[in-house]
């Protein structure tokens, strides 16, 4: 019986996956317990994709974000709180090391309520800023709702941001083809650095502004930001590729904005908000459901007839003829799929020692049994002995890093490999004067040694 409600456990849990790439571990903090119903269909639906959640104050003892220098979760999602701090054991020093133990972290924020010190030393450390007053409100008055915002203006309705250039994949636009709106009412900009790893979702239109809605006076003349300097959502994926996510708008992922209708200004029919699908995306993105790459395989070898040609050998001989192959898969929401690099990317192998002496195109050729695509390429190696690396090295905005090295020895000819001299065309001249110069000394020592003297007769010889 016990053996009979084991495997029955086994099989329920099997079934019960996290559809995460990284784990189903999911922290949920904020002010009170019973502030999720407001955030019930978006909680509903991480829950019904597989996640593990927990509710936790941010006063709460039983908080903590490692057990034994180990993650307690996965995941962190931060809602909206009133407290000024987030208590001891939500400090930013804490936050960053979960980041660097590859955890993700949501966080949304409200204009309405001010953001707390702990997050905002922690966006400071990854260069990303808030308002002086750490809740400044974003308006627009040319694209706002007439039925929720009419005086206010600030409800922005926008498009779908699609992509960053044409060289990134989109994953943030919802696929809906009935014109419906992203609602981001109530909303907190934010201002990026320079740094790499930053990369803006949803930039605010040119006619938006940010300020401080304390200060109540007709005129806005101290600014904080306006335009596309504004970024309503913003992403930062750590060395690590573990992905840190600030929502401007805890609203927009409310039930009240999951299936309202909107009419902007200036139109006269209604539409239905795509907040549901823009959260499932952002969400999804930010806890490695989507834009996860995988290297199931790195594979070289010679590409030289009557060689052994067995793979990622220790040392090959300079101007050896070589292939290389690296098998790639993505994860999509609950599978690994081939990767497919978009038609105006690619990805590049180098080979090189301090500095690459190639760095070549990688060519799909082939989808392997891991469900990955592989890329090759053949080359002729340098003329050049040293220690050198195969090294791929693929960073693109909104996917996991791939950095992938093998290093290898490359040695000179040996002596009974470099080719007979009279095979060399540039040799020839030499040849030919050696051999000049030897049937000549031949020849004249042959010559020599058989030319007789002349004898002298016997009249010549000196009388007495």
């Amino acid at each position: 019986m016990k053996s009979l409600i084991s495997f029955v456990v086994l099989f329920w849990a099997s079934l019960v996956c996290a559809i995460s790439s990284s784990g189903d571990r999911l922290l949920v903090v904020l002010e009170d317990i019973a502030e999720k119903e407001g955030y019930s269909k978006f909680l509903g639906d991480l829950e019904g994709r597989g996640f593990q959640i927990n509710y936790e104050t941010p006063k709460s003892d039983s908080l903590r974000l490692f057990n034994l220098g180990e993650k307690s979760y996965d995941h962190v999602l931060f809602l909206p709180t009133k407290s000024k701090g987030l208590g001891p054991h939500l400090t930013p020093k804490i936050l960053l090391d979960f980041i660097n133990a590859e955890g993700n972290i949501l966080l949304a924020l409200s204009a309405s309520q001010p953001a707390p010190t702990s997050l905002v030393s922690l966006l400071l450390e990854l260069d990303i800023h808030l308002p002086p007053d750490r809740q400044g409100l974003v308006v627009d008055h040319f694209n706002y709702d007439v039925l929720s915002a009419p005086e206010k203006h600030d409800v922005l309705l926008l498009l779908p941001p699609g992509p960053l250039r044409p060289d990134v994949r989109d994953f943030f636009s919802p696929s809906a083809g009935d014109g419906s709106v992203i609602a981001f009412p109530s909303g907190t900009g934010q201002t990026l650095g320079s740094g790499p790893l930053l990369t803006p979702i949803l930039r605010a239109p040119s006619t938006s502004y940010s300020y401080n809605p304390k200060e109540q006076a007709e005129t806005v003349d101290d600014l904080f930001a306006s335009g596309d300097q504004l970024s309503l959502v913003s992403t930062m994926q750590a060395r690590n590729s573990a992905r840190f996510t600030v929502v401007g708008s805890a609203e927009l992922l409310s039930d009240k904005w999951f299936d309202a209708k909107v009419k902007k200004v200036g139109e006269t029919k209604e539409v239905a908000t795509a907040n549901r699908k823009f959260a499932k995306l952002v969400s999804g993105w930010t806890f490695q459901e989507i834009g996860v790459l995988k290297v199931n395989s790195v594979t070289h070898h010679l590409n030289e007839a009557g060689q052994s040609n067995a793979s990622n050998p220790k040392i090959y001989r300079i101007k050896n003829d070589v292939t290389y192959s690296i098998s790639i898969s993505e994860y999509v929401w609950d599978k690994y799929v081939p990767f497919v690099v978009p038609e105006s990317d690619a990805l590049q192998l180098e080979f090189s020692m301090l500095s690459p002496f190639h760095r070549l195109n990688l060519v799909p050729t082939s989808d392997d049994e891991k469900n990955g695509k592989v890329y090759s390429i053949s080359f002729k190696l340098p003329d050049q002995h040293g220690i050198f690396n195969f090294k791929v090295n693929y960073k693109r905005p909104f996917l996991t890093n791939v950095e992938e090295k093998a290093t290898v020895s490359v040695r000179h000819f040996a002596h009974d490999e470099w080719p007979r001299s009279y095979v060399i065309s540039g040799a020839w001249p030499w040849l030919t004067g050696i051999a000049a110069t030897v049937t000549g000394f031949l020849g004249f020592s042959a010559i020599w040694l058989y030319s007789k003297p002349a004898t002298r007769s016997k009249e010549s010889k000196k009388t007495q």
